[in-house]
């Protein structure tokens, strides 16, 4: 049970956290994709971490992050070298999304490999484009290395719909940072884990934040046609209840660029909210678009837009946007050993990437060196992690989950 925190707080809380993007769940298709630190510093504007809440849209307190899992152990681990995978878009419309993940996965990596010379881990990585067809090319390349023994990703959930089955098959642990939709645990795999919040968890708590805490009274909905997005916006919907305005709700497709037909739609509609579901790549122009038409309320949008690319891309229209993500801002040691190694800064699920490969490698420095093996471990590990515990439910959900909200300053 979480006691509640004042917004007073909860700032002195947050002092010690950059204001960093968080997460999202992405089923896309290809186009060309950046790095998102570099976008970031050109914006000129950062994503700031408001709130962590609950489903209820409350305020809770940030937990500790003294006893956090890290990744070098205690140096001394003794293992024959062991291969550990990364799946997710590297290259296309929302690639920095799935470099954020290969980047954290990459980061403890080395810092295991550092602090523990004879037990070194291997990561490879496969790009999906963030493409369920294209990933179910990359999957059996996965299954069919006997050395991979775990799976980070995959990282959009069409991908992930689209490939569970195959991974389960092959009795493959898959720890995904990023994939979101609520059916993916419906599905009976046992070898699937989420690594934070589903959507039906992030709906309801931020549709009650901002009727509860923001009083918004109207808010169109808008969504796109990915699994991610249609399954967040009727997790939105049905928990904003009246307040959803159904004059104004409307569909986009993944790849749309121009968006005047649902923008006459809002501003016909006079809402003081509108929250889109859907990633970054639509987001931005929606959010210009909409700035361009006269609309002067607030932007909202979950984690597939929380990104230093949607405000790369949207630039001024951005700011005074509403984020949220299953994901928390990263700690400031973490930030400073990621951009140290990468030169850019942590995004959405570089966190949970990072705590996903820490416990598959604790799994193997301990003699989890098998796929059956490693399955049971995750089945039943328990600890902390940079971004929050880590325990799962049997069909693959964490036991507890909360959500961030971020502002774009």
């Amino acid at each position: 049970m979480h006691r509640r925190v004042t917004t007073g707080a909860l700032a002195v809380a947050l002092a010690g956290v950059l204001a960093v993007s968080a997460c999202s769940d992405k089923s896309s298709d290809s186009g060309s994709g950046g790095a998102s630190g570099s976008a970031a510093a050109s914006s000129g504007l950062t994503i700031a971490p408001l709130a962590q809440i609950d489903t209820q849209g409350n305020e809770v307190p940030v937990a500790s992050e003294a006893d956090a899992l890290t990744p070098a152990g205690d140096g001394n681990a003794d293992c024959p070298e062991t291969t550990i995978a990364m799946a997710g878009a590297l290259t296309g419309a929302d690639a920095a999304l799935g470099i954020n993940i290969k980047n954290g996965a990459q980061l403890a990596v080395d810092q295991h490999n550092e602090a523990n010379p004879n037990c070194q881990i291997v990561l490879r990585t496969f790009d999906t484009e963030g493409d369920p067809q294209k990933a179910t090319q990359v999957a059996p390349q996965i299954v069919n290395d006997e050395s991979i023994v775990g799976l980070i990703g995959p990282a959009f959930s069409g991908e992930t719909k689209a490939t569970g089955g195959i991974f389960n098959q092959a009795g493959l642990v898959s720890v995904t940072a990023s994939a979101t939709n609520p059916t993916l645990t419906d599905n009976g795999w046992k070898t699937f884990f989420r690594g934070l919040a589903n959507d039906d968890v992030q709906g309801p708590a931020v549709a009650k934040y901002l009727t509860g805490t923001m009083g918004k009274k109207k808010v169109c909905v808008i969504k796109d046609d990915t699994d991610y997005g249609v399954g967040l916006a009727q997790a939105m919907t049905e928990s904003l209840g009246p307040a959803a305005d159904a004059n104004c709700s409307g569909d986009v497709k993944k790849g749309d660029r121009e968006f005047s037909a649902i923008i006459s739609k809002v501003t016909a509609a006079d809402p003081d909210a509108v929250f889109y579901s859907g990633y970054y790549a639509e987001a931005a122009p929606l959010a210009q678009q909409l700035k361009t038409a006269g609309f002067q309320e607030t932007f909202v949008s979950g984690d597939g837009a929380n990104d230093p690319q949607f405000t790369a891309q949207a630039g001024d229209s951005a700011k005074g946007a509403i984020l949220s993500c299953p994901c928390g801002p990263a700690p400031d040691q973490f930030k400073s050993e990621y951009e140290a190694a990468f030169n850019q800064a942590p995004g959405v699920y570089s966190v949970e990437a990072y705590d996903l490969a820490s416990i598959l490698m604790k799994g193997i420095a301990e003699g989890n060196r098998t796929r059956p093996e490693l399955l049971s471990y995750v089945s039943d590990y328990q600890g902390p992690g940079l971004a929050r515990q880590y325990e799962w439910s049997p069909t693959g959900e964490l036991t507890s989950s909360l959500i961030w909200v971020y502002e774009v300053k």
